[in-house]
């Protein structure tokens, strides 16, 4: 029996202060990650255009709708691993994260990989990218699906270890990844262009991924691999793991083809290429800012909640959620007030010039600002609804907020009095409001208290 004792703290003393011992290095990780993403897109849009940043926009869209789902069997492994940690079985949060880990290996090795490849032109046609967009997109898209393996389990170990109660090793992880990112980049985006973007991205992950598994097997982290675990799958975890993690999936594909879909509305605009350059700047970069470090909270409220209600003690999950969602909302706040007194100045980071591109960022980021307000609240009770275990009720709430109301206001749009950028962009604001007010409610309502893990 492993005789590890894990870190206490997040089920013992201060709620509100173990929810910022995991969330600061969460929130700065992400933020740092995100200025990785805004300098690939400036130096993107110095070398190849605004059609180089369209393209990227377009092919991270189509890409994450496949890693996500991948991905949400870490979203399994994160929840059992909570409950482990905070029920103090060490030796079953190593067993949860190593078949997380072999599951990994063979999606994303045995299926993304050459699937991806095949259909990557197909999914960029799919999205009404213009010809121009298609030709800088496609050898970014498809060096992502082929060599994205070292990534993947950067984030899959940042999951088990912030779980598990470490935020701070996976921000140092973070960081290193960012800077030999940034370093890669600034060699291959002059040569290769937008794929060199890609390039950069793939080398620095495979090297991260490759010291994380040296430490994991070599030991010294709160997680651990041992040669006598070997290749054999172990069906009762590998099970528990899909069957907290695939309503994520499914969730993480619905959220991404709803992306997806909409950024197809957008291409259909009279200005498509303008549009989906302000919509990729806009949204998928400066958006982030208030998004990646409110996914950091949320990867708070989930580890918090979740470990205590592995120490049966519910009421402060409750409490870790609320005090995340007060968290959030002032970073979006502070975000949102930069979106609408200086968008000129944070759309000119990402050289665009054109005054048509710059007229419509100017007015997505309007939208956005207020979008933050809702989107912090509801990724931090989508936390605590997936840290405990209700993985269910945030799938059935990106149904509906996600991919039937915005996209059923633009199609209506479409159909009446013409789809223009405004209606993208307010249906937009609908889902976030629509998504914070039902995950709010599904959390209130407490059926999360009564999950079980079977093993």
């Amino acid at each position: 029996m492993d005789k590890r004792t894990l870190d206490r703290s997040v089920v013992e003393g201060s709620v509100g202060r173990a929810v910022w011992r995991i969330a600061w290095p969460t929130m700065l990780q992400n933020l740092i990650g995100g200025l990785q993403g805004i300098v690939d897109h400036a130096m993107v849009g110095h070398f190849v255009g605004f059609t180089g940043n369209a393209a990227i926009g377009v092919a991270w869209q189509i890409f994450i709708v496949v890693i996500v789902f991948i991905g949400s069997i870490f979203t399994g492994m994160g929840i059992l691993v909570a409950r482990f940690a905070g029920a103090n079985e060490p030796d079953k949060v190593d067993r949860a994260v190593y078949q997380a880990f072999l599951t990994a290996v063979a999606l994303s090795v045995g299926i993304m990989a050459p699937l991806g490849y095949l259909l990557a032109p197909w999914l960029l046609e799919l999205v009404n990218a213009e010809p121009a967009v298609q030709a800088e997109a496609l050898p970014y898209l498809r060096t992502m699906f082929l060599f994205s393996f070292g990534m993947m389990l950067f984030y899959m170990l940042s999951g088990a270890l912030r779980s598990a109660g470490d935020a701070k090793t996976p921000l140092r992880l973070g960081i290193a990844l960012t800077v030999l990112n940034l370093g890669l980049n600034l060699v291959f985006i002059p040569i290769w262009g937008t794929q060199g973007a890609a390039i950069g991205t793939v080398l620095a992950g495979g090297v991260v991924g490759a010291y994380s598994l040296s430490r994991l097997v070599g030991g010294g982290w709160v997680v651990h691999f041992t040669r006598r675990m070997g290749l054999k799958p172990q069906w009762s975890v590998i099970r528990e793991l899909f069957r907290f993690g695939l309503p994520t999936g499914f969730q993480g594909i619905v959220m991404n083809v709803g992306g997806v879909m909409l950024l197809a509305f957008v291409g259909s605009l009279p200005r498509s290429a303008e549009a989906q350059a302000a919509y990729a700047v806009a949204y998928t970069q400066l958006f982030s800012f208030i998004t990646w470090t409110s996914v950091g909270l949320m990867a708070a409220a989930a580890a918090v909640a979740g470990q205590n209600l592995g120490a049966n003690r519910p009421a402060r999950s409750e409490e870790a959620v609320g005090k995340t969602a007060r968290m959030g909302v002032g970073v979006a706040v502070l975000f949102g007030g930069l979106f609408l007194l200086v968008p000129d100045a944070l759309l000119g980071l990402f050289n665009m010039e054109d005054p048509q591109v710059v007229d419509i960022g100017r007015e997505l980021l309007a939208f956005l600002s207020v979008s933050g307000l809702f989107v912090t609240v509801a990724l931090a009770y989508t936390g605590g609804l997936q840290g405990t275990g209700d993985t269910k009720g945030p799938l059935y709430i990106s149904l509906v907020s996600q991919l039937a109301v915005p996209l059923g206001l633009c199609l209506l749009a479409s159909r009446t009095v013409g789809l223009e950028a405004i209606h993208v962009w307010s249906a937009i604001v609908l889902g976030h409001v629509l998504r914070s007010v039902l995950s709010v409610a599904r959390f209130k309502k407490g059926g999360w208290r009564h999950i079980e893990v079977r093993l």
